[in-house]
């Protein structure tokens, strides 16, 4: 089993068009249907303080998760913020660009996934002691938290970790890598499902070239694939119209054949990807469309358990 990427529908035909015809003379293929890639986040801060032990009961950790600025994941994820920056000046264009607490803005612990993507962690408590011996622990948790998240192991997008208390074992032996890594990940598992989580779905911005009369039909075929027209603008000196709209990468898949089907082969479509979009409906609640979304990726994943969410008990531990 192979799996091929590509940047849309037509480049996947034509990537396994000619694998199949130029470099396999001609053997079948069995393909499966194309899958999107989905990002989990999470709509309000996490409604209790949730708390994980470590394997051996010796080493507690106490966090939140909360929802970041929408600029913040943007300028995460295009990488113009560097952990590398002077603390002070990095404290000072958080709390001035995307409203963060001063504090907390300087004790940033790290981005994630891959210590670039749009996540945050970061240290909010008062005075523990031997804190930063179990900083690359909690960061190599976070980091295995932000790539696989808690709803169906999709990448994580715009949450920010809170660390507010820590207690740890006093001997140094009882508080190595293999205690606090999963601890850390549980409770960012825990923190991340009592935040109201749900998916986001990627957007195209697709522009339609087409003529004026083939416009509606244009406007028909966006509607059925829950696509928004955002402007639509004549070309000059021309009789042809720029349609721009947003479309969900989810819906796109045979839209350019049910787009030529609508117009009579008159409009032409670009789809590029635009921006991650949240996808309505709350995935907890029973029977939602999200639900649904959740649980077919989790059957296709081959996840545990792959018809339910999973429960909280296995992430939140009591006092």
């Amino acid at each position: 089993e192979h799996i091929v990427a590509g940047a849309g529908e037509l480049h996947l035909e034509i990537c396994l068009k000619d694998l199949q015809e130029d470099y396999m003379n001609g053997a079948k293929l069995r393909i499966s249907e194309p899958v999107v890639s989905f990002c989990e986040t999470v709509q309000a801060e996490s409604d209790r303080m949730c708390l994980s032990k470590s394997p051996n009961k010796h080493n507690r950790i106490f966090m939140k998760a909360n929802t970041m600025h929408d600029d913040l994941a943007e300028g995460l994820a295009e990488k113009k913020i560097d952990l590398k920056m002077d603390p002070k000046t990095l404290g000072k264009m958080f709390a001035d660009e995307y409203e963060m607490d001063l504090n907390e803005a300087r004790k940033i612990w790290g981005f994630g996934p891959n210590g670039t993507g749009p996540n945050i962690v970061l240290d909010a408590t008062k005075a523990v002691q031997y804190l930063n011996e179990i900083k690359d622990s909690v960061i190599a948790g976070f980091e295995w938290v932000t790539r696989e998240g808690v709803l169906c192991e999709e990448a994580m997008r715009g949450v920010i970790f809170r660390i507010y208390d820590v207690t740890l074992h006093a001997d140094a032996i009882h508080r190595g890598g293999g205690q606090v890594v999963p601890t850390a990940r549980r409770v960012m598992y825990a923190s991340q499902f009592t935040a109201s989580p749900c998916l986001m779905e990627p957007i195209y911005l697709v522009e339609i070239q087409c003529p004026q009369a083939v416009v509606g039909g244009v406007y028909s075929c966006l509607n059925q694939r829950r696509g928004t027209v955002i402007e639509e603008s004549p070309r000059i000196g021309t009789p042809l119209y720029n349609v721009k709209a947003h479309l969900p990468v989810l819906e796109s898949f045979g839209f350019t054949a049910a787009l030529r089907a609508a117009t009579g082969g008159q409009a032409f479509p670009q789809c590029v990807f635009d921006h991650w979009e949240e996808c309505r409906g709350d995935p907890m609640q029973e029977g939602s469309k999200a639900q649904e979304l959740v649980l077919s990726i989790r059957q296709r994943k081959g996840l545990s358990p792959a018809d339910a969410l999973p429960d909280l008990g296995r992430y939140l531990d009591k006092l």
